[in-house]
């Protein structure tokens, strides 16, 4: 029982279970998943489904804060990405067409990527710390997006770039399937390579990898990139599942929720160890978090609080040191056992 509770993801499972355990007591249906034409309906997906732009967002920041970085950067890419997409297929004449939507996810992904190398130099190569390097990039990538709207909200009419965010196959919201993928491709290269190891080793102590001939550069540039990628695919399933671009609202502020998630599954902010399942358990404990608040009926007014409180007690029952001040027992110790008396050694005169 003690290594149950000692382990990294028992706690954030735990409250994910009171979570949606009050939300059943509100909703008596909650947990009632139906098929309708086809496609699954019911709470549970839809919390799944309003996850998935945030799992691929936080999965990307595991992976960079492994490195012992971060990046505030990623809402700024989302709201690119989503703008870069939209206005391509706006400018066309058939937007219905599949190839019109296949040439505007490329060139979003490919500005994503751009974007994450651009985090990558500067962090890696000029030496600027993360959170500036980043937070150049969150400040003008706003402007980016601004200028690639003209200021506007764009709004588009394609079925094949609605299905990204908000459609369904396999009676499966898309959106899921394709987090469920990039995760699954994070685990595999994490975790059955040596890949997991290095990024492990360069956050943990840079130097020490740097003297072991790991090539901690391009492991930090890689990893900024694969956060573009995340974030940008991410901007897509946003801007799809609304068919438009709102380069002023669009991720705003998911850098934060994606920073929780990561904290939330017990990666640790100053690198080394990571948890991909752990970040994902996260993504999902702060949107399930969203929907109580609205299940519950909380007012507007103390929504911010109620989750924060809800994300204090979280954290703190994730903290060693906090759980064995306040639930461990204190064990009294034994006096000592009583020690025969030293047998006196006799000096013959």
């Amino acid at each position: 029982m003690t290594n149950l509770l000692r382990h990294r993801l028992f706690w954030p499972l735990a409250i994910l279970a009171v979570l949606l355990l009050g939300n059943l007591v509100f909703t008596p249906g909650f947990f009632s998943v139906q098929l309708r034409d086809g496609h699954l309906y019911g709470s549970l997906i839809d919390i799944l489904r309003l996850s998935a732009p945030l799992v691929l967002v936080a999965l990307g920041m595991t992976v960079v804060i492994a490195t012992g970085g971060i990046d505030l950067s990623v809402g700024a890419v989302v709201a690119i990405a989503g703008a870069l997409a939209c206005l391509r297929i706006s400018e066309q004449d058939n937007q219905q067409s599949v190839a019109v939507v296949l040439a505007a996810v490329g060139l979003a992904l490919l500005g994503s990527l751009l974007l994450g190398l651009w985090n990558g130099f500067l962090v890696a190569a000029v030496g600027i710390q993360p959170i500036i390097a980043t937070l150049i990039l969150m400040v003008a990538g706003r402007g980016i997006a601004q200028l690639i709207t003209d200021g506007q909200i764009i709004t588009i009419n394609s079925d094949p770039y609605r299905l990204i965010g908000a459609g369904y196959w396999l009676t499966f919201p898309f959106s899921v399937l394709i987090a469920v993928a990039v995760t699954a491709i994070a685990v595999t290269l994490t975790r059955r390579t040596a890949l997991g190891l290095l990024i492990e080793a360069v956050g943990g102590n840079p130097r020490a990898s740097r003297l072991a001939g790991i090539r901690s550069r391009r492991l930090i540039v890689s990893a900024y990139v694969f956060c573009g990628l995340c974030a940008g695919v991410a901007g897509l399933m946003i801007s799809s599942n609304v068919s438009s671009a709102d380069g002023n609202n669009a991720g705003l502020l998911i850098e934060l929720d994606a920073i929780l998630a990561v904290v939330i599954g017990g990666t640790a902010l100053s690198g080394g160890r990571f948890s991909i399942a752990g970040t994902v358990l996260g993504a999902v404990i702060i949107k399930t978090l969203d929907t109580t608040i609205y299940t519950i009926g909380i007012t507007p007014e103390t929504t911010l609080l109620f989750k924060a409180v809800v994300v204090i007690v979280l954290c703190l029952a994730q903290s060693p040191a906090f759980r064995n001040r306040v639930f461990a027992r204190r064990r009294h110790p034994e006096p000592p056992a009583p020690t025969a008396p030293a047998a006196k050694l006799e000096v013959p005169a």
